[in-house]
């Protein structure tokens, strides 16, 4: 049997990539609903609990590329679902900081955690090697996908 060629493995790449983003954008839709959340509540959460601090609402829309507007609405149903509080910065009292609730989110932690224990076994069979080629791809995945955001809340899809 023939080697693919480049543009095989590209077509094949791109279609691929594809069927992952949508079974993605549906696991987060099925684990949202199971919170009782919205999609992008349930990822602005994941991206709280990988931050130290916590944050100001303007460091959530930077962080979930919306609008502070948008980030301000999002902030106040995770608040009304007891995921945080608004609290005055200490240091300065004109801010206002979001931080995470402990308890909600170590149920929110404990559903990943359950979730997570499947999603190890996908590299089981996978030496470092692959592990870092994974890894590298995830990293300029991100980027680019941050990218494409930005281009896309800006209406340029003109642009390279």
């Amino acid at each position: 049997m023939s080697k693919p060629t480049r543009s095989a493995l590209l077509a094949e790449l791109f279609t691929t990539s594809r069927r992952y983003m949508a079974a993605y954008a549906l696991f987060n839709q099925a684990v949202a609903d199971h919170l009782g959340l919205h999609p992008t509540d349930l990822q602005c959460l994941n991206l709280l609990t990988l931050e130290a601090t916590p944050v100001t609402t303007g460091h959530i829309a930077e962080l979930t590329g919306l609008t502070t507007g948008s980030a301000t609405r999002l902030v106040d149903r995770l608040q009304k679902a007891g995921y945080v509080t608004r609290e005055r910065d200490t240091a300065d009292r004109r801010r206002v900081l979001v931080t995470l609730v402990p308890d909600r989110i170590a149920e929110f932690g404990a559903v990943w955690d359950r979730l997570a224990t499947d999603w190890s076994t996908l590299f089981e069979d996978l030496d470092n090697t692959e592990l870092t080629l994974i890894t590298a791809h995830m990293k300029r995945t991100v980027a680019f996908s941050t990218t494409q955001v930005a281009r896309l809340r800006s209406g340029d899809l003109d642009s390279a």
